[in-house]
């Protein structure tokens, strides 16, 4: 099999996207073997002390939960990505950097796509959501079905009607970005630099004492927390950038259709082929205006590019 490389996502808000609408895409890259399936979870009621038995660990169970669905690898209790019956989408990413990698089994980011899907009704709710827990339980675990052990830092994108996140984290550690206008994307590399609204209180103290940040410099977190490993990003700074580009090429027109073939973009590395492929899609189009239903569209098959119409 190929090295694993993982996914892009991708979000367009106004005045980037057409009719005063927010535009949130992803491929989910995976083993081409893995079976990729669309699930609906409806919401309900729990009672105080209820445990939930996540992809490897047990935590505890919130009192209720919101409707869901979801595109996720059949073997796992999470989710690749999502949305929820708030129009709240969140999509992962890996992320590797200079923070080690603990091999212990905890939540796996795509456990905590579907716990913020779950618990929260707005984007910056998911947030807290994922870090509450990532706190709690931290991360970890094997992130493939097979022996072959593939193991990752996680970043979000998560999206509602008004605006959008970017969580990235390293271990314990993580910064946030708001998006409120324009375009952004995320891949297999950390992509926050100064611009950080939010993050955990001992971040920057951290990364002094391990010699990372001199603590005087302007503090900018991908470059502190990141290094360059060609085995383990696998060209996921040029997808990041080809990313960029497609979306800045459709700047002010962008539409579901506009991501779907984004999506299906086969040039740029997007929409990947090989040992380890696109599995699934996902376009969800959440309109700013309450009275406006949010619509989601799943592939749920390989190759996006070989649906003419999703």
């Amino acid at each position: 099999m190929e090295p694993p490389r993982s996914c892009d996502t991708f979000v367009a808000l106004p005045p980037a996207t057409v009719g005063n609408r927010i535009i949130f895409g992803k491929n989910s890259d995976r083993p081409s073997d893995e079976v990729q399936e669309i699930v609906y979870f409806p919401g309900r009621s729990y009672e105080p002390g209820e445990k939930l038995e996540c992809t490897y660990i047990e935590i505890e169970q919130a009192e209720k939960t919101h409707s869901v669905v979801l595109s996720r690898p059949s073997w796992l209790w999470g989710a690749e990505m999502g949305a929820n019956e708030f129009g709240v989408c969140i999509g992962n990413e890996a992320v590797w950097g200079k923070e080690e990698i603990d091999d212990k089994e905890a939540l796996l980011g795509m456990d905590l796509v579907r716990l913020g899907l779950e618990r929260a009704e707005t984007a910056e709710g998911a947030l807290d959501v994922i870090i509450g827990l990532l706190g709690k339980y931290g991360q970890g675990g094997n992130c493939m079905e097979s022996p072959m052990s593939f193991t990752y830092h996680n970043s979000f994108l998560i999206a509602d009607r008004k605006e959008a996140w970017i969580l990235e984290t390293a271990g314990e550690y993580w910064a946030a970005e708001k998006v409120d206008e324009g375009m952004k994307n995320i891949s297999n590399n950390l992509s926050i630099t100064t611009k950080i609204d939010r993050e955990h209180p001992a971040m920057r103290e951290y990364a002094r004492t391990k010699g990372w940040w001199d603590g005087k410099k302007e503090f900018n977190f991908a470059a502190v927390y990141s290094y360059f490993n060609p085995s383990r990003s696998s060209s996921s700074g040029d997808r990041f950038c080809e990313g960029y580009k497609l979306l800045r090429k459709h700047k002010g027109n962008i539409t579901a259709a506009t991501m779907m073939e984004i999506l299906s973009d086969k040039p740029s590395g997007i929409n990947m082929e090989g040992g380890f492929m696109t599995t699934g899609s996902m376009v969800s189009i959440l309109p700013q205006d309450p009275n406006q239903p949010c619509c989601h569209f799943f592939t749920g098959t390989p190759d996006p590019a070989r649906l003419a119409h999703w």
